[in-house]
Parts: C-alpha cells; sequence; structure tokens
C-alpha cells in the first residue's frame, strides 16, 4: 500500500528536526517530506536529506511544488528573534529579526503561504505548533524586536480556522531541551496555564513532547478541529501518569 505524504516546513529547526527524526524511525503509513531553507542546515543535522524540499516559505511557487501530492502539512516554521545587544547594568537585552524574518513575514505571510498552498493542492490536514501568550497583546514576547510574534502567529491561526481545511493547533508552552516520554501532560485553553497555573506547575514542555503530540495527531481523529494549550507535569516515575492513551488525550479538548 502506497504511503500518505506528510511535509513538514521548519524541518531543521529545532523542534522540526525532532518531528522528522521521530517520524522517520517510526514505523507508521507516512512517508516524510521535509521542507527547509538551508541546504547546508539540513546536511549538517541529517545523515540524509533524500525526500527533502528546499525553499523559502515566502515564496509561493516553492511551496506550491512542496505541497503536491501531500495529504497533511504540518507547520513548524516560527521567527526566531537575535539578540543584538545584551543586558547592561540595569538595561534589558535588545533583539531583532533576521532580514525577511520577522514575525509579520515568517508566522503571517509565511504561514498563509502554506496555508493557501495546502488548499490549493487539497491537503485534508493541518497541525501548527504555535505558542501560549496569544490572549495578551502586551505579552513580553510582542516586545522582543518590536516584532509581535505572537499576534502575527494568531492572525495566522485564525486564518487556518476559517480556511475549510481540517486543523489541530497546539499552543506550546515554553520549551525544554529534556527527554520526552516521561510525563503527563495537561492540555488547556485561552492561556488559562498562564493565567492560573495549576498547583504552581511550571508552564513548560520538553521539546521531545511536543513533538509526540504532533505525530499523535496526524492519525487520531479526535484531534481534528481542535486548538489547546500544552504544559506538563514535572518528570514521573509512575508508569501509570505519563500520558500515553492518546484517544483519552484528544478526547478532552473541548
Amino acid at each position: 500500500m502506497m504511503k500518505k505524504k506528510v511535509l513538514i516546513t521548519g524541518a531543521t529547526g529545532r523542534t522540526g528536526l525532532l518531528v522528522v527524526k521521530k517520524l522517520q524511525t517510526k514505523n507508521n503509513d507516512w512517508q516524510v517530506i521535509p521542507f527547509a531553507k538551508s541546504p547546508t542546515k539540513a546536511e549538517e543535522i541529517f545523515t540524509s536529506t533524500e525526500n527533502f524540499i528546499f525553499g523559502n516559505i515566502l515564496f509561493f511557487e516553492d511551496l506550491t511544488i512542496a505541497t503536491q501530492g501531500c495529504d497533511t502539512l504540518i507547520i513548524l516554521t516560527s521567527a526566531v528573534p537575535k539578540m543584538i545587544s545584551p543586558p547592561f547594568e540595569g538595561k534589558p537585552p535588545e533583539f531583532d529579526f533576521e532580514d525577511r524574518g520577522k514575525p509579520e513575514e515568517v508566522d503571517w505571510i509565511g504561514q498563509k503561504n502554506q496555508i493557501d498552498a495546502a488548499k490549493q493542492a487539497g491537503i485534508k490536514h493541518i497541525i501548527l505548533v504555535g505558542s501560549m501568550g496569544g490572549t495578551n497583546d502586551n505579552h513580553p514576547l510582542n516586545r522582543l524586536g518590536n516584532g509581535n510574534i505572537l499576534i502575527w502567529k494568531r492572525k495566522a491561526e485564525e486564518y487556518l480556522i476559517n480556511s475549510g481545511i481540517d486543523y489541530t493547533i497546539i499552543h506550546a508552552g515554553g520549551l525544554l531541551d529534556k527527554p520526552d516520554g516521561k510525563r503527563e501532560l495537561l492540555v488547556g485553553k485561552n492561556d488559562e496555564f498562564l493565567t492560573n497555573p495549576p498547583n504552581n506547575i511550571p508552564t513548560s514542555i520538553p521539546r521531545g513532547d511536543v513533538a509526540n503530540v504532533v505525530i499523535e495527531a496526524l492519525d487520531n481523529p479526535f484531534a481534528k478541529n481542535k486548538v489547546f494549550d500544552l504544559i506538563s507535569k514535572p518528570e514521573s516515575e509512575n508508569n501509570t501518569l505519563i500520558t500515553s492513551d492518546w484517544n483519552n488525550f484528544f478526547q478532552q479538548i473541548t
């Protein structure tokens, strides 16, 4: 049987590479098509760049080529702020974004291009990873480089919801470089974890656990047309508490 194709944009990002590698090594029904801007970076990260498509999300033609024949799109692209001035004598650090890498371009225009190309190609499901904090226009992340990153991310999410394509939108908490598959994962909505953290649990989650949720959302019917915040409890030695029942996990999201 022919495998279904999943296009993964942002494939060389810190979360993107985990999704690609996990899917490539997992026995599943998906052929992975990673999409990235830099062949050099991809070659540094992956042992093979077979099936990679290289292009720029700001160029609709690149995405038109990449989305052909794909069933699902996973959007893991994001503008990345760069520190241009470290903190000094009580003055906070200053940030900026690369040329053509500002949130309005990457998180709005680039994501809109991806959604439009997916719709044109007949893609049936889009999984998008965003960030918590989008209900607060004054969130500190919006001040980084005056980029309003969360505002542009939410604008793209609204565009996806209104596109008519099935969606799964994950608002991840602060991303940790810690082992995955060892925690109980918690879902919420509308930034309730930020305004009222449960039992003072940190509003964070290992990157690998976000990647696992993305991968489980590919085939789970209960993951479709859901928007949710995602954090984790501290690492657990009790296996019965570690999230593993994915039907139950996605069904609890209203």
